[in-house]
């Protein structure tokens, strides 16, 4: 049952789910800590599975937005009537542990200065096996999930990072609002990067909680390598970069954010997707405009320094080749002593 004070809204996008869905909500079923309350949001999952939810043992509201708006917009709508002090965004196809909504939250406790904490993702087809370990990032405007495709007991203590991944990541509800969410013209893909951009250079802080895991499947409704994620992520890559980058830093990257975008493009000739990501180039530019007005309103609330948000970034261009883990270390407590079982 429903805690009737949740501590947590979990929040969960259904867009094609079929039986992840079904999967997703047992785990949650199985939490043992208690006080959270379950949005799920019909993105138009176009199968039985919201009929289905009737029937759990934790009650649930669903909401119907009646079409696909989009990740970043129907995680907002659900953040908008969440009763709980913190947001928890967990994809359908993410199976959480039975602890883990325990282990966030001692953690929120372990840790009175952060307002996200992102979860320790493995592979869901082999959980011994790293999905990635928190979000990070590249002044070339890359972002990755450190650790992914590591051994899972490489990651065995709290670190700060980047930012979280939405896919199983956690906001102070407060936080999320004042920044205003996840930003809707994304759609999805790079939205959780830019909304850790935007918090972290308005000085808050992202804790990787080591033992806080979610079971991961990932690009269950959009489909691995498919021209829609190329798409989406190329544009959003773009716009994240400028909304988010301090001016210095703008000017002294840009022509390498620009370097690279031209070689990927020659690349695309070969590889075939050419018209996706030319297309995907071109939209990013004729919302130009629009971005650099929404780039002044972020920048108007950045406490950091340009040389600050630079220590933010992982710079080791063999770090990104390798999608490595680059944490920074957090003070050791008791619970950190201890391996992650």
């Amino acid at each position: 049952m429903a805690s009737a004070d949740p501590e947590f809204s979990v929040i969960v996008v259904a867009y094609k789910s079929g039986r992840v869905l079904s999967r997703c909500l047992d785990a949650l079923e199985r939490q043992s800590y208690r006080a959270f309350e379950v949005i799920v949001v019909d993105n138009g999952a176009n199968d039985d599975a919201i009929d289905a939810l009737a029937s759990r043992d934790v009650p649930i509201r669903i909401l119907g937005p009646g079409s696909n708006i989009g990740f970043a917009a129907a995680n907002n709508l659900a953040a908008r009537e969440a009763r709980a002090p913190w947001l928890v965004m967990l994809n359908p196809d993410a199976f959480a542990r039975p602890d883990w909504l325990a282990e966030i939250n001692a953690a929120i406790h372990r840790y009175p200065g952060a307002t996200m904490f992102g979860s320790t993702q493995l592979r869901a087809e082999s959980p011994e096996i790293l999905d990635g370990a928190g979000d990070h990032y590249h002044p070339l405007g890359l972002a990755w999930r450190g650790g992914e495709g590591d051994l899972e007991d490489t990651a065995v203590l709290d670190a700060e990072v980047f930012g979280p991944c939405a896919a199983a990541a956690v906001y102070r509800r407060d936080v999320f609002e004042k920044t205003g969410g996840f930003a809707e013209r994304f759609f999805c893909y790079y939205e959780d990067v830019d909304l850790a951009f935007r918090l972290r250079i308005a000085g808050e802080i992202c804790v990787q909680l080591a033992g806080a895991r979610v079971e991961h499947l990932g690009s269950t409704a959009a489909g691995a390598g498919s021209d829609f994620i190329r798409y989406h992520v190329t544009r959003n890559r773009i716009w994240t970069f400028i909304r988010c980058m301090p001016g210095p830093l703008l000017v002294l990257l840009a022509p390498s954010l620009a370097a690279t975008l031209i070689t990927r493009l020659c690349l695309a000739l070969v590889t075939g997707d050419f018209a996706c990501r030319w297309r995907a180039m071109v939209d990013a530019g004729a919302a130009l405009p629009e971005i650099l007005g929404e780039r002044r309103a972020i920048q108007s609330h950045r406490r950091l320094g340009a040389l600050a948000v630079a220590r933010l970034m992982t710079w080791s261009v063999g770090k990104l080749i390798l999608r490595a883990r680059d944490p920074r270390t957090l003070p050791l407590d008791d619970d950190q002593d201890r391996p992650v079982s």
